[in-house]
């Protein structure tokens, strides 16, 4: 089947073929005037929206759903070129087992081990005070690995190419939102046309106006735009949060020899975690005070090779000592070497820009309403010490798509809020639970003070060799189940 890409240039239709593939997809710049209708429109083409396309056109109730991306990204009309010589990006995220298995399912996971990704199957993290540590390694859950980091840009890429390789039926719109609105139902009788102008009016379509001055109507309205969420916004939605005083420097590093291992330690400042990306590279992403990020970031080379190298030796402290008080829980009295502390590996240079983003808590008061949904970051973001908020996510869209899936089954209007408050009702509580447990471990490391410290260092013993409690924390971090505590 011929893809057949219509794109409407500065204010006249025009249309020409720039592909033959297997689906349709269809590119609208400007017209005229158009004003079509969709079942649903996706306002934001980054990774999240993109998942929530590529798993809608694959389950067999919703494949058949017409979909619009709207996104002035350049990526959605221009992808990524890819190339395996480059040196890595510094933005990555690191994508657990339970998103690994959804992107399986939507046929996404074969795109991305196409380029370059990094499985590790252990991660170690532990306390500036040298007091406690703790090991995790996938055979502690019978697994292979623990998770995968991923270049953002292979993500995004590899998800659009999944979504633009089926047979669904979808245009993109490479353009912004400006205006939103539903009308509340109305039981108007007597009106035979079905026009997108008359649906509207009796709230059975969402209206999207774009900054080319066109508009366009659909059923359900989904807001993955992001932590600024013009959807959101226009929606009324209210949020909760607050900016943390931290900035994050992310960058990508060079290391003698392969890195497996997912290394984090707690700085008085925040968190430092070096990641692995293939091959010898490792993504960097250190927590600190804005005013220390302005310094990091403006330092030579050398001088950020030495601070790094520092933070994750002995800088602050002494390294923990292999054992601990928790150690006679292991049932023998020696530790295997898997359970020994490590150093990392030492960085020897650094191959990308060094990026600085301030960090924040936001969240969502309502994830839906009547014609319109929110996910991703649009509904929630985190601090990124764990590396779960893209997760989440992705949760969000493998959760809305099923709830979409179910409603369809029964010949439910997909725009229709009870539909859409089920999905809230499963993501809303899940995505409370991990940003709690972000938030305790933010605010555990934000004190330097002896007791409480002492405290920190019983936890990373416990965790480290209690078995039962190990597990339960490796199997939640893998989005694969829930705390005792919250079940």
């Amino acid at each position: 089947m011929k893809r057949l890409v219509s794109v409407y240039g500065s204010r006249r239709a025009t249309q020409r073929c720039l592909c033959n593939t297997s689906s349709s997809h269809i590119i609208k710049e400007s017209s005229s005037s158009y004003s079509d209708q969709y079942d649903l429109a996706i306002v934001g083409g980054g990774m999240v929206g993109m998942a929530l396309a590529s798993s809608l056109a694959k389950m067999p109730l919703t494949k058949n759903l017409n979909v619009a991306i709207i996104d002035a990204s350049p990526a959605l009309k221009n992808p990524f070129t890819i190339k395996k010589e480059d040196l890595p990006d510094p933005r990555v995220s690191t994508v657990t087992p339970a998103t690994i298995s959804f992107f399986k399912d939507v046929g996404a996971w074969n795109y991305i081990e196409q380029h370059r990704h990094a499985y590790f199957d252990k991660m170690q993290v532990w306390d500036y005070t040298g007091l406690g540590y703790t090991k995790y390694n996938a055979r502690d859950v019978d697994k292979d690995f623990l998770g995968c980091v991923v270049e953002n840009k292979v993500l995004q890429s590899s998800l659009l190419s999944c979504f633009q390789d089926t047979d669904s039926q979808k245009t993109i719109y490479p353009h912004r939102l400006t205006s939103m609105s539903v009308l509340p139902n109305s039981s108007l009788k007597g009106i035979a046309s079905k026009s997108p102008t008359t649906m509207y009016a009796q709230g059975q379509l969402a209206k999207l106006e774009l900054d080319d001055g066109n508009s366009l109507y659909a059923k359900l309205v989904i807001g993955a735009d992001g932590n600024k969420s013009q959807v959101r916004e226009l929606s009324g939605i209210k949020t909760s949060g607050w900016n943390y005083a931290q900035n994050a420097i992310i960058c990508t590093v060079e290391h003698h020899g392969q890195n497996h291992c997912a290394w984090q330690r707690f700085l008085p400042s925040g968190p430092l975690a070096l990641l692995p990306i293939g091959d010898n590279f490792s993504n960097i992403v250190w927590t600190m005070s804005p005013s220390e990020s302005v310094e990091y970031k403006a330092m030579s080379e050398d001088d950020f090779v030495k601070a790094v190298n520092h933070a994750l030796d002995y800088g602050y402290g002494a390294h923990p000592k292999s054992g601990g008080m928790f150690s006679w829980f292991r049932g023998d009295s020696t530790a295997s070497a898997q359970e020994y502390f490590e150093v990392p590996p030492k960085v020897v240079s650094v191959v990308s820009e060094r990026m600085a983003f301030p960090l924040s808590l936001k969240h969502a008061n309502d994830y839906a309403t009547n014609r319109i949904a929110l996910i991703g970051d649009a509904a929630h973001s985190v601090h990124p010490l764990a590396g779960q908020g893209v997760n989440l996510g992705f949760g969000d869209a493998a959760t809305l798509s099923r709830i979409l899936a179910e409603g369809i089954a029964v010949g439910t209007d997909i725009g229709e809020k009870s539909l859409l408050k089920k999905y809230e009702a499963e993501r809303k509580p899940a995505n409370m639970m991990m940003m709690a447990v972000l938030e305790s471990f933010q605010k555990a490391y934000s004190v330097d003070f002896g007791p409480l410290n002492i405290l920190r260092a019983a936890a990373f013993s416990g965790a480290n060799y209690i078995s039962p409690l190990k597990r339960t924390i490796i199997s939640f971090a893998s989005g694969e189940n829930k705390l005792p505590l919250f079940s």
